[in-house]
């Protein structure tokens, strides 16, 4: 159930068609994980616009939101490249940065946008299979595909993660889900000091309420999603094309001294 002025389709995207980018991501490879909607969309149009090839991950059920992402970054001049499969799987996602590699001719750019996040106002009700489901697709699937990635990432390259507010205020109904989110942050930040050495920059980005699908396809409750936003203090939810330039600069080289970093876009709620 969607409100007035927040919702996630066509009519929400005027900037897919008016957004143009200023080149500074010119030659290079991005691989996104979840780029065929939400956030990683958002991230991945950018990347486009700005001069960058493109892969995304999405699931096979996705194939027609991954056909509209693949249109927008052909539009833009850049090569893209659509890998299918289930990041809960080790080797796949092995296969998948080798094959993203492969195909983009190098991987400078790694974004990780893919997440589970499902409802559970009690947690007597979350089973042990969907607690694994989620751990295994937000920190599982981070930890395989960085340790893939990282061998073929040269000095200047950029490595960003997807965090969450809720690493930091949990809600109670997605207590799984925000244990992740608070990895994916410690993560981020004490990997960001081993890969200093290598040149290798790691980064993340903790949303606030962002209108995605992630939020109506069971990852919050419909009175939840009726008031979503609301309680911030700009008093709305964010639209992921709002958080598709902290994207671009994370990944380019004016963030060349930003490494280790945990950044807030969540309407004024002041965290991280």
């Amino acid at each position: 159930m969607a409100r007035p002025g927040i919702e996630d389709g066509p009519a929400s995207r005027p900037w897919e068609h008016s957004y143009r980018g200023s080149g500074r991501l010119a030659g290079r490879k991005a691989l996104i994980t979840g780029g065929d909607s939400g956030l990683g969309r958002a991230a991945a149009i950018a990347y486009a616009r700005e001069g960058a090839d493109v892969a995304i991950n999405y699931l096979p059920q996705e194939e027609s939101d991954a056909r509209d992402v693949q249109a927008l970054v052909q539009q833009a001049g850049r090569k893209f490249v659509g890998l299918t499969g289930d990041i809960r799987n080790e080797a796949f996602c092995q296969d998948l940065i080798a094959r993203a590699a492969t195909e983009l001719g190098g991987l400078d750019i790694f974004v990780n946008c893919a997440g589970r996040q499902h409802t559970h106002d009690d947690i007597l009700e979350v089973s042990t299979e969907d607690f694994d489901w989620t751990l295994r697709t937000n920190l599982y699937a981070l930890f395989w595909l960085t340790k893939a990635a990282i061998p073929r990432m040269k000095p200047g390259s950029a490595i960003i993660f997807t965090a969450s507010t809720n690493a930091y205020n949990p809600s109670s109904n997605i207590l799984d889900y925000s244990i992740t989110k608070a990895g994916i942050a410690n993560f981020a930040k004490g990997l960001a000091k081993q890969l200093v050495r290598r040149g290798i920059r790691v980064n993340a980005i903790a949303p606030g309420p962002f209108w995605t699908p992630l939020q109506v396809s069971g990852g919050q409750t419909i009175e939840n999603v009726e008031k979503f936003g609301t309680d911030v203090p700009m008093g709305r939810p964010g639209q992921p094309a709002e958080i598709a330039p902290v994207y671009v600069q994370l990944a380019s080289a004016e963030a060349s001294y930003m490494t280790g970093q945990v950044v807030g876009v969540n309407g004024g709620v002041g965290l991280p």
